[in-house]
């Protein structure tokens, strides 16, 4: 008997040693992709970052921006993505509908919302039409709206792609409704999309672009 107790205890020992490993590296895996955010009294745009997962959360901090800021105009970019059937539209809205739908909602008048008309299939795609549109509109400064877990990719990307005197600053959306913390995001599979997936797609765009 004294055997058997000292073996549960030494199986015991390193699964809790285990756990404890796996959670501490889960977690400084999910703290290394989020980039501080940076809020600006006053920015010419407030950009959402297309993502019809996330499109609640990040027209949610959209809109707070746009009520605290001195900013005119929330830009939307187009996807392509569609979201579940709306007995209202008759049809399953795009996900910048929705996003369009949310900041109304919320207090952003129609005619200060943008959309950009060209299909991005990701954020390079993204930052590309964003970039055509700063150099048309003369656009001097920008706050970038996206998830947590997407803000570093982002912030490489604006750097890469962006004319090199444009400004812009990150804010990321809080875990919360549609993200999980960086403690526990192991625990669902919108988490291993949003932490583990990714560092696939950061280590892609850093080898591709």
């Amino acid at each position: 008997m004294p055997f058997r107790d000292a073996n549960f205890k030494r199986r015991f020992l390193w699964f809790a040693i285990a756990l404890g490993t796996w959670w501490l590296v889960s977690w400084i895996a999910a703290k290394a992709l989020i980039v501080e955010s940076t809020v600006w009294p006053r920015a010419d745009a407030i950009v959402v970052m297309s993502g019809s997962s996330a499109y609640k959360e990040r027209s949610d901090l959209a809109a707070q921006l746009f009520r605290q800021s001195q900013t005119a105009i929330v830009v939307l970019t187009n996807d392509g993505q569609q979201g579940g059937w709306s007995n209202e539209k008759q049809r399953n809205p795009y996900s910048y509908e929705l996003a369009t739908d949310e900041l109304v909602r919320l207090g952003v008048p129609q005619s200060n919302i943008k959309v950009l008309p060209t299909i991005v299939t990701g954020t390079y795609e993204e930052a590309l039409e964003l970039r055509d549109w700063i150099v048309r509109e003369k656009i001097g400064s920008i706050m970038v709206v996206t998830s947590v877990y997407h803000s570093k990719r982002t912030k490489w990307t604006l750097n890469k792609v962006l004319p090199n005197d444009s400004r812009f600053a990150v804010v990321t959306v809080p875990p919360g409704e549609q993200t999980p913390a960086p403690t526990t995001w192991w625990w669902y599979p919108s988490g291993w999309r949003s932490v583990a997936g990714e560092y696939v797609k950061l280590a892609y765009y850093v080898l591709h672009y």
